[in-house]
């Protein structure tokens, strides 16, 4: 294993060279950085153009400066080694300028990657389980769709119909009734087509759909709750609890007694958390936001040690996912006190959703309004780039999981009594995340690479912007940051992939 690692390491380095080589040399002779002082009248034009020239080194062959900037480049790995990815035709130094734009776009990314394929495969996985079925149609339908959009499209109409309507809407935040019965005729056909079962079963569940939705929809219109949200003493701690059996029926089957412990005494603990901390969330800030979720994890694992008897594995897991998730609500209920604060807030004016920038110019407030203000900025951009990849995640994921329920091992597993969730749990879906894996690879540097055409969209200063620049004012040194970021993103997410294969399946070994 330690010599594949090395070789491939080694590859890379090659490979990153060589192109790095050519991407230079096709920037440099796509245009001159020059053009814009030769049509200047300036009366200082010769100056500004060996001043230009002095900076970007043009006096030099193409191969002599790009061996140049690989020796800055090449110290950027090296700690404190004075990362040097030359400067700007405005002499600003762009690995300043490359840091400001990676810390937005991974943002961005990072988000957008997270929800497409927790959703993309959860939907996929779904559909596989209900083939053919009117929820199977319904998910194939919507992913074809949604693969098929542009990505300046779904923009455009994500700022339409979200941001422009729901801000609207927000100034008298009330569901009519037939928006009501509408909405609760949609959840109880959904759920009771995801759910499938017998006929009995269907009906239960659309009538205890449609009751519910319609009640939640009836009751926030009444309390105006759009407009001061919460969860509430009674809706948190269900919810805490509801995470913690739906781990536990998920890792470990309903008659794991082990597992119910250890998850009770988890939401216990979460759920007192809860109460207590009420008074003192407003006072955190960010690392006590990440302490919080740390604890939470450590109590979860510390009940799943010891009450985990001899299936501790489990135990930890089931107790760490609870813990985090509860803690998940925690913390989203903290900002959904601070939602009225925010959309009072001058800055705002009562209209929370933002369409262009990254952040709300001159808002003051804690860490949870600004907090909020950024989640806010990244709403629309990361839900236009999740949708789309969410649509190749669940049709990746639907087939793997078809291919996989029929092989040999399934129908045997199956033929052995297994209960259906240990079947699809523990054989079927490790070994459908396989293809998933190089899809992952692949996808997260086409993230980066598109999200060019949605930050311009939503004019979100990242690595899109920064490339947009470089291009548009012949600046082949932005350009070749950005290239850098790609490349390495995407070699890195390929050589992760390699290795993630013997991990999900140990048939695939490397010698």
């Amino acid at each position: 294993m330690l010599s594949f690692v090395l070789r491939r390491i080694g590859v890379s380095i090659l490979i990153l060279i060589a192109a790095s080589f050519i991407m230079y040399t096709l920037v440099a002779l796509a245009k001159d950085p020059l053009t814009d002082l030769y049509a200047s009248n300036s009366p200082n034009k010769d100056a500004l153009i060996a001043q230009r020239i002095e900076w970007l080194h043009l006096d030099q062959p193409i191969p002599v400066r790009w061996l140049g900037w690989l020796g800055g480049a090449a110290r950027c790995v090296i700690p404190f080694g004075g990362c040097d990815l030359g400067v700007t035709i405005q002499n600003q130094p762009v690995s300043i300028l490359l840091g400001r734009a990676v810390s937005s776009t991974l943002q961005l990314v990072t988000a957008a990657t997270i929800l497409a394929i927790v959703l993309g495969i959860t939907v996929g996985i779904i559909s596989a389980l209900r083939q053919y079925s009117a929820v199977d149609y319904s998910f194939t339908f919507a992913s074809f769709f949604l693969y098929s959009l542009p990505s300046f499209l779904m923009g455009v109409i994500l700022k339409v119909f979200v941001a422009l309507g729901f801000n609207n809407w927000l100034r008298d935040p009330v569901f009519t009734w037939a928006w009501i019965i509408g909405l609760s005729l949609i959840a109880g056909i959904f759920w009771q087509a995801v759910i499938g079962g017998p006929r009995n079963r269907r009906l239960v569940v659309f009538a205890a759909s449609v009751l519910v939705t319609g009640l939640m929809l009836y009751g926030m219109t009444v309390t105006e709750w759009f407009l001061d949200p919460s969860l509430g003493p009674i809706i948190a701690p269900l919810l805490i609890a509801a995470f913690g059996a739906a781990m536990v029926l998920l890792i470990a089957g309903a008659r794991a007694r082990y597992a119910w412990r250890t998850a009770g005494v988890t939401v216990i603990v979460l759920i007192g958390a809860f109460f207590l901390l009420q008074r003192f969330l407003p006072f955190f800030g960010v690392w006590g936001v990440v302490v919080l979720f740390c604890l939470a994890g450590i109590v979860g694992a510390v009940a799943g040690f010891f009450l985990g008897e001899f299936d501790k594995g489990p135990a930890i897991r089931i107790g760490i996912l609870t813990g985090v998730l509860g803690m998940g609500v925690i913390i989203v209920d903290q900002y959904m006190h601070t939602w009225n604060s925010y959309i009072n807030n001058p800055r705002i004016n009562g209209r929370p959703i933002p369409t262009v920038g990254s952040e709300t110019p001159n808002l003051q407030g804690d860490f949870w309004i600004q907090s909020t203000d950024t989640f806010m900025h990244l709403l629309l951009p990361t839900i236009s780039l999740m949708l789309i990849s969410f649509a190749g995640y669940t049709r990746y994921a639907r087939g793997g999981m078809l291919e996989t329920l029929n092989q040999d091992y399934i129908r045997t597993a199956r033929a052995k009594g297994l209960p259906e969730r240990t079947v699809v749990v523990r054989h079927a879906f490790r070994n459908s995340l396989i293809p998933i894996t190089t899809i992952v690879a692949a996808d997260v540097g086409a993230l980066i690479g598109g999200a060019i055409i949605t930050e311009r969209i939503f004019a979100f200063s990242g690595m899109g912007a920064l490339f947009n620049s470089g291009l548009n004012n012949s600046d082949p040194n932005p350009v070749m940051a950005y290239f850098v970021v790609i490349a390495v993103v995407a070699i890195t997410f390929n050589f992760l992939a390699d290795l993630a294969y013997s991990a999900l399946d140990p048939r695939v070994r490397v010698k």
